[in-house]
């Protein structure tokens, strides 16, 4: 597949604060809670603040969540909760460790990021192999997403334009680096909706600076 770090827009430039405004309300109006933090600091507080002591939480892969801090409390394990990532990571034999990753779904909280977020209101997640989309979509009660406001854009098809064109090439960097094999969109949930009949707790905390990808 070729990939290149060109965009035809540059979706590394965050939303204006009009922008972000009427995002958050377009988001709100869909079921889902918003808030607006202005640092990575922040947002790790607010995000702290979100999980009680003693939760069981899961996190899918995220950069977002690297860089406010969040994944390093998680290793350091200064932190009061339960995280399933432990075990998953503990355990050697790769039939039991997939097992327990499948079963994460069904975690009390789940945590991760999206890669566009469109100013009417939907949201646009893509992932290589779609073990986060259940729990984002349903399994989890609780699910705390963090995004930049980069990733806010005017339209769907400029969202998906920008995991293709942007967030795309960027995981496929990483992933190079650490193993040598390429990333992939295998998968594209868009949320159109949280309805309140499934009575979860759905979380968005939106960054008026760029962290994550």
């Amino acid at each position: 597949m070729n990939m290149t770090l060109e965009a035809t827009v540059n979706y590394a430039v965050p939303a204006s604060h009009e922008q972000v405004l009427q995002t958050a309300d377009a988001v709100r109006a869909r079921g889902i809670h918003v808030e607006i933090v202005d640092t990575a600091a922040e947002a790790l507080e607010k995000v702290t603040a979100l999980i009680p002591a003693g939760a069981t939480l899961m996190t899918g892969m995220s950069r977002t969540l690297q860089d406010i801090g969040f994944e390093a409390r998680l290793i350091d394990k200064a932190h009061p909760w339960i995280n399933l990532k432990d075990e998953i990571l503990a355990e050697t034999d790769p039939a039991k460790q997939m097992e327990l990753r499948r079963n994460s779904i069904l975690s009390p909280y789940f945590l991760g990021s999206v890669q566009a977020i469109v100013q009417t209101g939907e949201i646009v997640v893509a992932s290589g192999s779609g073990s986060q989309i259940p729990a984002y979509t349903y399994s989890s009660l609780n699910v705390i997403w963090v995004a930049g406001v980069q990733k806010i854009v005017p339209t769907l098809d400029d969202a998906l334009r920008r995991i293709r064109e942007y967030a795309l090439p960027h995981e496929n960097e990483r992933l190079q680096a650490l193993s040598g094999m390429n990333s992939m969109v295998a998968k594209i949930l868009i949320i159109e909706q949280e309805p309140a009949m499934l009575r979860r707790n759905v979380n968005l905390i939106l960054v008026n600076e760029p962290v994550g990808v």
